[in-house]
């Protein structure tokens, strides 16, 4: 992961491309930039060297949609409904899955009043929220009490990471910019599905700026605190949303994923989260970071509750250029069905070089629970026939990277000519090497992405779930800068995401469940295993995840005892 760019050449292209741009770099920005610009030059060698081997006349770059395997997993078909969710089934499971902060049974407004008071009591300590909106809250509340309706999630509190359009707040996306932007004119379309559903918001949650990040260091808004120890990060993009469910402040929030942002603070934070399927859930009414990428989802305290929400959020709305008109495909009806029948697998080679000895005991405590044909030696690495390879994985990554780096410093151009010092100097560095990459590699890192989900796709026609760890190891102290896996030194911030980014690559839906204890020097902080499904089966992975929940083998911990420790 090196690159043959010197830091003199790296400085020369900096200089001629931003030229060219009109993008000025103040000399104090410098240093920041021509290392990332070096870390993206070693990071797209091996997609261009597997880009090099496809045919020069494919034309997958200009577009992306999840590739299906041709058979297999179709053996399970998903559950189909034409209109609402069905309420009685799960209703009893949903309250006693809540967490202890918001009473059983009780009525919206009482629900709604839990959830300010614990808000008030914790986010000094774990600094979760942006904005909490308490006369709307109980405003709706008392709107949601006053209905006869039977509702899914009535009366249930939540909160929503602050790239989400909330009516009369003005989204921030983590960022100092966008404080100058109008206020929203209304709620984002998950939002309104949301609250049409009986859910009530009560406020917006902090992020990395843009969402460029897997730490939710913030330098505008301050570090969201992992509450299972304040000293550590939440991870990011989206920290506050999964820092929120993991003191109790609400049952369920959102968050968005293009690289990891949903999966990543999930892991470290110890609770439940799901990356859908690209192009599953609408985007509208929320900030884009990398629209080819971009993916939105729940955490919640319990599978049953992220099923439950996942379910009411489904939908298509013609908005989101990206989204696949499909039927509703319920997973909730499906929740207690179990894995017997699935294939089931785990992702080795990458998944489990790239990764630190917790990561990997994490995954075997989940594969040993699943009962799968596996072996695993000292260091936790795992042999037999249920260990299964994917091809071009770093190049893969790499592709991630590139286009990630490319299109959403392309967003911010103008911003980048005009104010660079209003970034954080994180993304900012970030963003301004990102806009002098060349074209050519943006576009082979689609052909290379495409060409990944094909090779993927077939995987898929012989498993049905697949295993790995979601990040390389346990949460990190903030400010962190460098941490070592696989005997090399790594970006922190960067390497978060390594095990993450070659599946929202290619749009594959995950389920990320925690599982404790696997650190013999930190055992009080998780690791989430991901639980991968090919596109559109969603059923099946949170299948397997409530399977595992119902054995005992992973669980949220949304009490926020490290707080008091």
């Amino acid at each position: 992961m090196t690159s043959n760019l010197d830091p003199v050449k790296a400085a020369a292209v900096l200089d001629a491309q931003s030229a060219l741009l009109g993008v000025p770099i103040a000399p104090e920005h410098r240093a920041g930039v021509v290392n990332y610009l070096m870390l993206a030059a070693g990071l797209a060698q091996p997609m261009l060297k597997r880009a090099a081997a496809l045919s020069t006349v494919d034309e997958s770059g200009s577009v992306f949609r999840p590739v299906v395997p041709k058979r297999g997993s179709d053996s399970h078909p998903p559950a189909h409904a034409p209109s609402a969710v069905s309420v009685a089934t799960q209703d009893d499971a949903i309250e006693t899955t809540l967490g202890s902060q918001h009473p059983v049974g009780a009525s919206a407004a009482q629900q709604v009043q839990a959830a300010l008071s614990r808000i008030q009591a914790t986010d000094p300590k774990v600094n979760a929220f942006t904005a909490v909106l308490a006369d709307r809250a109980r405003q709706r509340a008392v709107l949601v009490d006053s209905s006869t309706e039977s509702m899914p999630l009535k009366g249930v509190p939540f909160a929503v990471k602050n790239l989400f359009d909330i009516e009369g707040l003005t989204t921030l996306a983590g960022s100092k910019i966008e404080r100058d932007a109008a206020p929203a004119s209304r709620d984002s379309v998950l939002i309104r599905r949301l609250e049409a559903a009986g859910a009530v918001l009560v406020g917006a949650l902090n992020m990395d700026e843009y969402a460029y990040g897997f730490t939710t260091e913030n330098t505008h808004y301050g570090a969201v605190r992992n509450p299972q120890d304040p000293t550590r990060i939440s991870g990011g993009s989206s920290g506050g949303s999964a820092a929120a469910v993991a003191v109790g402040q609400v049952p369920f929030t959102l968050g968005s994923d293009t690289n990891g942002s949903i999966r990543v603070p999930a892991s470290l934070c110890g609770v439940y989260g799901l990356k859908p399927t690209y192009g599953r859930l609408p985007r509208t009414g929320s900030f884009p970071f990398v629209g080819s990428l971009d993916h939105v989802g729940p955490f919640a305290a319990s599978v049953e509750l992220l099923s439950r929400v996942y379910d009411v959020m489904q939908g298509f709305d013609e908005e989101d250029p990206a989204q696949t008109p499909r039927p509703l495909e319920l997973t909730t009806p499906l929740l207690n069905t179990g894995t017997q029948g699935l294939r089931i697998g785990v992702l080795g080679g990458w998944f489990q070089e790239m990764t630190t000895e917790p990561a990997r005991r994490a995954v075997a405590q989940v594969a040993q629970a699943l009962g799968l044909a596996l072996a695993f030696d000292a260091k936790a690495m795992a042999s037999g026939p249920a260990l299964v390879h994917w091809p071009d994985v770093e190049a893969a990554r790499a592709a991630a990277f590139i286009i990630t780096n490319a299109e959403g410093s392309a967003l911010h151009l103008k911003d980048l000519q005009t104010r660079a010092a209003d970034f954080d100097p994180q993304t900012r560095d970030r963003f301004l090497a990102g806009a002098l990459l060349p074209a050519a590699w943006v576009q082979q890192a689609q052909r290379v992405r495409q060409a990944f989900a094909q090779a993927v796709a077939k995987s898929f026609e012989q498993w049905d779930v697949l295993l790995a760890p979601a990040t390389p190891c346990v949460a990190q102290p903030i400010g962190t800068d460098f941490i070592e896996i696989a005997g090399q030194r790594m970006n922190a911030r960067a390497s978060m995401g390594l095990l993450t980014q070659p599946i929202s690559c290619i749009g594959l839906p995950v389920v990320t469940v925690p599982v404790w204890g696997v650190d013999g020097e930190h055992p009080h902080l998780s690791i989430g295993v991901q639980v991968v499904a090919a596109p559109w089966r969603e059923d099946l992975a949170l299948r397997t995840a409530m399977a595992l929940q119902a054995q005992g083998a992973v669980s949220a911990r949304v009490d926020g005892r490290g707080l008091h420790s």
